[in-house]
């Protein structure tokens, strides 16, 4: 684990004594306030505590809260209430006293200030008759407030006057390890040590004004602090509501076929072409077609004339080798997987403009004529080379057909084209130990005459195009690096033919029995699907003046489409839109191995609309951990743990309370309003998460985006709770009045809200407008420019029929999508397995000798070391206590496993006294 702090900040010395209470190991890296650490934040959050699985905890309770747990002491009901208070109700009051104090010098008024939080404090320390806040003993809850209120209480000038509070005080400095935290953190300047943290925090709102209710959101969920607000803010956010939808132009229908238009912006988004022979899992539907899709939605919304392609990618040998498993011809096998891929990408709402496939004639009338023009340019070389060869099969090895041990990296099952560990290209008979996947029999080497694309000979303009690329569009920083470490390495030449039979064929008469290599044709698809589309395909392809390319893919199709492809049609020389924008994902992971179809591990695009979740639920699921900046997993408990609370009781609760106060309170129709200074203040903070969001989707960054929308749901929950419209409707004129302004605000921001989910969530997005009976102008209104948040539901409007939006996953039904899905690969079922048929019986005896499986005991230990983390993990995030329960169980079970793997009575040892 690796925890990560900066000097004067508050939050970090809890964690830091937390650290020394318990002993933990772990390292400790002091970082500036500025640093991003969680690689998924768009903003500074420390501390920040990285677990060994990869996942980080943000909130300074939840690590706290975390160290204790695997430091054996469990929080009780009565110690996370003590936490709870000091999130909600301590922090607010001691922000302000520690800004009024420090950056101000009003140390007089912090006394003030904190008056209640330590009343109450005071209270409950002389009415427990205890010297802990839960006990005898020190806990969590005495760490966290202990070092909350520090920086107050050790200041000779504040000095306590409360005998309880002054007495647990003392009785938490004492403890070294407190002293020791607080001295890291504050360097023995006391209040100035945390001056360069103060300043860079907002301005905090009075506490006397605030209702401290408990939030939705889980505190590991990093809520951010609410921004400062301006007058000038207040009024320009009050101003720009004010203009409501008048004025704004009726969203028109896509009309086909969509060409550039001068003037516009013009952008074509393609998304790397699946491989026609394989059914998607959730990784590949994330990294490519889905994340192309919300793009898309969201360009067309921006006003932008948008066109997105895909289609299958037909040729190739993989596609041979299928038909070859399922007994059919290659046609044969394309038609049906074609059709299986555009089902799926149905279900999942990918709206493609056109979808289409690389077995044309189009196909071969394009790579033809590019291949003509790079032949004519002198960018081919003819070389003999040496090609695996099978005797058994009686032909040459194709790179998918062969597979052995990667001579870079030493990885056992590289291919014949590409290693998939270290992401390194190779030939296929530099590979150490080949065997041809059909037979398993070793090949021999034997020479064929092909064609290689120059690539050295192209690099000259490959750089000049890249340089300008790169630094003027969005490439994502993996598609950078990969492609950098390409032209570091120096290219080398390229064959760009193969000895196949299912391909597009090459037209050189000294070649006529080979087809195209696969990453030649490929990328051309692009090209041909569109001239399937429109015979005016040159308008998109030959334009790159007017037309800006988005490629969306996995990390690992970089190199293809950054190199070898743009060298294809640099080679041309016939005009060619390139690349504008490359958008590289990393890999989506299945809990925490690899999807495999063969071990039946991992969801697969056909089996998802099976599993009774939404398509929508899926879509947002898959777009929260999108793996934007480093590899993630899909969990079935973090699926839940996300629909359960951000789904249902944060978005859904809103939306669904907004649209229910109309129908109920006001007979259906949308109350006058009249704004008061926090009506504009919410509005101001509402506009600038919306700001947000289009400034991150106008820079592809998905998954960030996301939380901005989640955010606003967020402030709404707590403007609602503050206000309580419930209560004031029952109660006078003006009171009515407020009620009705703060029903009619909320209303509104849920229709801003289906606005922003339409490219996430098309079918919920469309159902809040149908429940709100929104005008469909709303649409391409909110995110015009940098974002408009107006009046779109005016005083009078009449809804539709409010009902839930989202439904909650039960604990029992995961469980059983998670075994399901789960095949035989986890860590637990690999334990459990039997004892393998090849083990001999004599080994198999003094392997379990009196009952000992030292093996069986090593994998278990793996087991329950993972199964614990998972359990704190969710403990410290606050998880629903249904899904805490059944993992705790799995925990329980496993450890059971293990103690009579070991030898040992797998009842539980006799209860000693509890430590006092």
């Amino acid at each position: 684990m690796k925890l990560f702090v900066s000097e004067g900040n508050p939050h970090c010395l809890k964690v830091l004594a937390a650290l020394e209470v318990t002993g933990v190991q772990c390292d400790v890296q002091y970082v500036n306030h500025e640093e991003r650490v969680v690689p998924f934040l768009s903003r500074p959050a420390l501390p920040a505590l990285l677990l060994p699985s990869g996942l980080h905890l943000f909130s300074s309770n939840a690590i706290c809260r975390y160290l204790f747990e695997i430091g054996g002491q469990d929080s009780s009901e009565r110690c996370n209430q003590w936490l709870e208070w000091e999130a909600t109700d301590l922090q607010p009051a001691l922000l302000q006293a520690l800004h009024m104090a420090v950056l101000h010098g009003k140390g007089s008024e912090v006394s003030k200030v904190l008056q209640g939080p330590l009343n109450y404090l005071e209270q409950s320390l002389s009415k427990g008759n205890t010297p802990y806040l839960t006990g005898e003993a020190v806990s969590v809850a005495d760490v966290v407030l202990w070092a909350a209120l520090y920086p107050v209480l050790s200041d000779s000038s504040l000095a306590c006057e409360r005998t309880s509070v002054k007495a647990w005080f003392d009785r938490g400095a004492v403890l070294h390890s407190c002293e020791s935290a607080a001295q890291k953190v504050l360097q023995g300047k006391g209040l100035q040590g945390m001056k360069s943290y103060m300043q860079r925090q907002p301005a905090p709102q009075s506490s006397q004004s605030r209702d401290t209710q408990p939030c939705n959101s889980n505190p590991a969920e990093g809520v951010e602090d609410e921004r400062a607000v301006s007058e000038e803010e207040m009024e320009a956010a009050a101003l720009t509501w004010s203009k409501g939808l008048n004025s704004c132009p009726l969203a028109t229908l896509r009309q086909h076929p969509i060409l550039p238009h001068e003037g516009k912006r013009n952008l074509l988004v393609t998304s790397a072409l699946p491989y026609v022979n394989n059914v998607p899992h959730l990784g590949n539907i994330i990294g490519c077609v889905l994340s192309a899709d919300v793009f898309s939605r969201y360009g067309r919304l921006r006003g932008w004339n948008m066109l997105f392609v895909c289609g299958t990618d037909e040729y190739g040998t993989a596609t041979e080798n299928k038909a070859r498993e399922e007994g059919l011809t290659p046609q044969q096998i394309c038609d049906k997987y074609h059709a299986i891929h555009s089902s799926i990408y149905k279900w999942f709402q990918i709206d493609f403009d056109f979808f289409g496939r690389t077995t044309t004639e189009k196909q071969t009338e394009i790579a033809q004529d590019i291949f003509w023009r790079i032949h004519k340019h002198g960018f081919l070389i003819e070389e003999t080379v040496e090609q695996l060869r099978c005797e058994n099969c009686q032909r040459f090895l194709a790179d998918r057909f062969v597979e052995g041990i990667c001579p870079q990296c030493s990885y056992p099952e590289a291919r014949g084209d590409q290693c998939d560990k270290c992401g390194r290209l190779i030939n296929a008979v530099e590979l150490r130990e080949p065997q041809c996947k059909v037979c398993r029999q070793t090949p021999v080497v034997r020479s064929s005459k092909h064609l290689f694309l120059d690539l050295p000979k192209l690099e000259p303009q490959l750089e000049q195009w890249l340089d300008k690329s790169t630094s003027t569009g969005d490439w994502t920083a993996n598609a950078k690096q990969i492609t950098r470490s390409w032209l570091r390495d120096g290219l080398k030449p390229r064959c760009i033919t193969r000895d196949l039979r299912w391909g597009t064929p090459v037209p050189h008469p000294d070649f006529k029995e080979k087809v195209f290599y696969v990453w030649f044709d490929a990328p051309i698809g692009y090209l041909s699907i569109t001239a399937n589309y429109t015979d005016k395909w040159e308008k998109w392809w030959k334009n790159p003046h007017q037309v800006e390319l988005y490629n969306f893919m996995a990390k690992d199709n970089v190199p293809f489409h950054s190199v070898v492809f743009p060298c294809s049609l640099l080679g041309a020389q016939d005009n060619y839109t390139l690349v504008s924008h490359l958008i590289a994902t990393e890999y989506l992971n299945y809990e925490d191995t690899k999807f495999s179809k063969s071990r039946g591990v991992g969801v697969f695009g056909d089996m998802a609309k099976d599993t009774g979740i939404p398509s929508d639920v899926w879509r947002f699921y898959l777009l929260y951990v999108r793996p934007e900046g480093q590899d993630s997993a899909f969990s079935w408990a973090d699926m839940a743990l996300k629909n359960n609370s951000e789904l249902l009781n944060n978005l859904g609760n809103f939306i669904n309370r907004a649209g229910m106060f109309v129908t109920k309170f006001f007979e259906g129709c949308v109350p006058a309003m009249e704004l008061q200074q926090e009506d504009k203040k919410l509005l101001a903070l509402v506009g600038w998460e919306l700001q947000q969001y289009i400034q991150l989707m106008d820079k592809v960054k998905i998954r960030d985006a996301l939380r901005h929308i989640l955010n606003i749901s967020r402030h709404g929950n707590q403007y609602i709770q503050v206000n309580e419209p419930w209560k004031k409707i029952k109660g006078g004129d003006a009171e009515r009045q407020r009620a009705g302004t703060v029903t009619g605000v909320s209303v509104n921001i849920a229709c801003l809200l289906s606005v922003m989910l339409l490219p996430y969530m098309p079918t919920v997005s469309q159902t809040i407008r149908d429940q709100l009976n929104a005008p469909q102008s709303c649409v391409n209104t909110m995110l015009q420019g940098t974002g408009t948040f107006v009046c779109s539901l005016s005083a009078g409007h009449r809804i539709g029929t409010v009902s839930p939006l989202f439904q909650k996953l039960e604990v029992d039904q995961i469980e059983a999508l998670k075994k399901r899905f789960g095949g035989q690969q986890t860590t637990a079922q690999r334990a459990n397995s039997t004892q393998p048929a090849a083990v001999p019986a004599a080994a198999a005896e003094v392997a379990t000798v009196n009952g000992v499986d030292p093996e069986k005991a090593k994998q278990l230990t793996q087991a329950v070391t993972e199964q614990g983390e998972k359990v704190r993990a969710l403990k410290a995030q606050k998880a629903e206590k249904a899904v805490i329960t059944a993992e705790v169980a799995k925990l329980l079970d496993l450890k059971k496993q293990l103690a009579l793997a070991e030898g040992k009575s797998s009842e539980p040892a006799p209860q000693k006294g509890k430590r006092k």
